[in-house]
């Protein structure tokens, strides 16, 4: 494999990688009743519409029909591909849900 074969791989990989965030960004919304689109906003005002998570919700299902996101999970994943502001935006609704007490 030739060093351009090689970069023009790890591009795509790092594509393939950034779209799956993108998707488990957009299920965990869907999964807690968040608007995707709207905290994308909140965390890149100055952005436009982003193609990307378009295609992302295309891909969500269902709350009842998704398997489970840890908050741990995203944020971490979102931590992984420096989305800094993004992550903010999902800690600050993590921080909005009612606490559940512990016995």
């Amino acid at each position: 494999m030739s060093q351009n074969e090689l970069e023009q791989q790890i591009i795509r990989n790092y594509q393939r990688d950034e779209q799956m965030m993108i998707l488990v960004f957009a299920q965990w919304c869907v999964n807690h009743d968040l608007d995707p689109a709207a905290l994308y906003r909140r965390a890149y005002p100055q952005q436009d519409a982003n193609p990307s998570l378009q295609q992302a919700i295309a891909l969500t299902v269902p709350k009842e029909e998704a398997g489970e996101i840890a908050d741990e999970t995203l944020l971490g994943v979102l931590s992984l591909f420096g989305n800094d502001e993004l992550a903010m935006v999902v800690t600050e609704e993590i921080q909005k849900r009612p606490r559940v007490a512990k016995k």
